[in-house]
């Protein structure tokens, strides 16, 4: 063992002593800060890991499985068509509505099939920065200027940040798509038929979105909300379907997990998120008694789960800690925030795209959190700073981003998105003054 790194494991020692030695335990700040990462990790556990990341873990297990290196690289890969590689990722958040740590399965399953690393990086920041219903509310609650504002920047921003992060790391991803040429690679036509996949991959998404889609009290958005259970069971019977056709599931399991489900779903009529987690739950076991792909998809899925659930919850906790719940503190007072965005200047547009970007905002959550810091003083131009810069970022999701693309990409990745939301709020404030 080298000398250096038992160098390392004692300077790691000693911090930890010193770490332990100085807490300020008992200090009222630090004890409430304590009790909001756990508050913190228990609502994301609640709120988002069944109905956000489960779902998004199997649509990640089943890209790896179910996709080809070939048609990834063809729509996605660095010598991809730009015009639909870019055109592709820069709009795929209208249509999942991802929060900034369900989208990363995904992009790690993209990624990992030969995704180029603009498009995957306009993906990654599409996922959860250009959601229809979130620009929307934007515009209703905060004002119409803001809401196009926001969907404007987000679709320009995925695309400029994607076109950048390929131009910084060109050789990188030269190399990288090198070695996956050189790897035997399945035809784009073999497997099952583009349709069949199609449909299962629309049944997984549809699941997604609809088991998560935002409170809403107007029009078509308002109807899929009062009915989002009956689309998610909907979905799941296709899905259902789907497992028995192509992946060889007997239908006898199938129709004793469906039952179960469906009697667990009338004894907790009121908390749907039961019959949700038993059917996962059977769609595990499902696949485990299937056949070789049914168990493939299952160990992809497992092996995400295992490498992104660590970080997101230790990232989760160390926010908490940080920042504190949605109108709690945590051990940064919360006057320093609301006091440092007022008025327009870079510094305010910086401030608040920065601390956005490590914040965990859940979808649609930013609202009224903007709500609250324009009606203490907060200026428009920092409002859309933290608009583009907090749904699309987590201090958990770069966590996660830096186990997948490495420290360097990541920090240039977290610092575009930081950058370019500075200057576009600084803009938006001069013009809207």
């Amino acid at each position: 063992m080298s000398l250096r790194k038992e160098w390392k494991r004692l300077a790691l020692f000693i911090g930890v002593f010193i770490a332990a030695y100085a807490m300020p335990a008992g200090n009222a700040r630090f004890d409430n800060a304590i009790l909001e990462a756990f508050f913190l990790l228990r609502w994301y556990a609640q709120e988002h890991v069944l109905l956000c990341l489960v779902p998004a873990f199997f649509i990640a297990g089943a890209i790896a499985v179910f996709i080809s290196q070939a048609s990834v690289m063809k729509y996605l890969g660095a010598g991809a068509n730009k015009v639909l590689a870019y055109g592709v990722a820069s709009v795929s958040g209208s249509v999942l509505a991802v929060c900034s740590c369900t989208v990363l399965p995904l992009f790690a399953g993209i990624y990992r099939m030969g995704a180029g690393l603009g498009p995957a990086s306009a993906f990654l920041y599409s996922g959860p920065a250009i959601n229809v219903l979130a620009i929307v509310l934007t515009a209703a609650v905060l004002g119409p200027d803001l809401g196009l504002a926001r969907a404007v920047g987000a679709v320009g921003f995925s695309i400029i940040i994607g076109l950048l992060m390929a131009f910084f790391f060109r050789n990188d991803d030269q190399a990288r798509t090198e070695i996956k040429v050189a790897m035997p690679l399945e035809e784009e036509g073999e497997g099952r038929p583009l349709w069949q996949t199609i449909l299962y991959f629309a049944a997984m998404v549809g699941i997604l979105v609809s088991a998560n889609w935002g409170e809403s009290t107007r029009g078509f958005s308002a109807f899929i909300y009062q009915n989002k259970w009956v689309f998610t069971s909907l979905f799941a019977l296709c899905l259902a379907v789907i497992l028995v056709r192509w992946f060889r599931i007997r239908p006898g399991y199938m129709v004793v997990a469906a039952a179960a489900v469906a009697g667990i779903a009338l004894v907790f009529p009121e908390n749907p998120v039961i019959p949700f987690t038993a059917g996962v739950i059977a769609l595990v076991l499902l696949l485990a008694k299937g056949g070789t792909d049914g168990r493939e998809w299952l160990e992809q899925t497992w092996g995400f789960t295992r490498l992104i659930v660590p970080l997101l919850f230790a990232g989760v906790l160390l926010t908490g800690f940080l920042l504190g719940r949605p109108g709690e503190a945590g051990i940064v007072p919360p006057g320093w925030i609301a006091g440092s965005v007022g008025g327009n200047s870079l510094a305010a547009n910086f401030f608040a795209s920065f601390v956005g970007a490590f914040m965990y905002l859940a979808t649609l959550s930013e609202i009224p959190i903007l709500q609250g810091l324009l009606g203490s003083g907060m200026g428009k131009g920092p409002a859309l700073a933290l608009l583009l810069a907090g749904p699309a970022l987590s201090l958990p999701n770069m966590l996660v981003i830096r186990s997948i693309l490495g420290t360097k990409k990541t920090a240039v990745f977290v610092a575009l998105v930081v950058i370019m939301a500075t200057l576009s709020g600084w803009i938006f404030g001069m013009v809207t003054a």
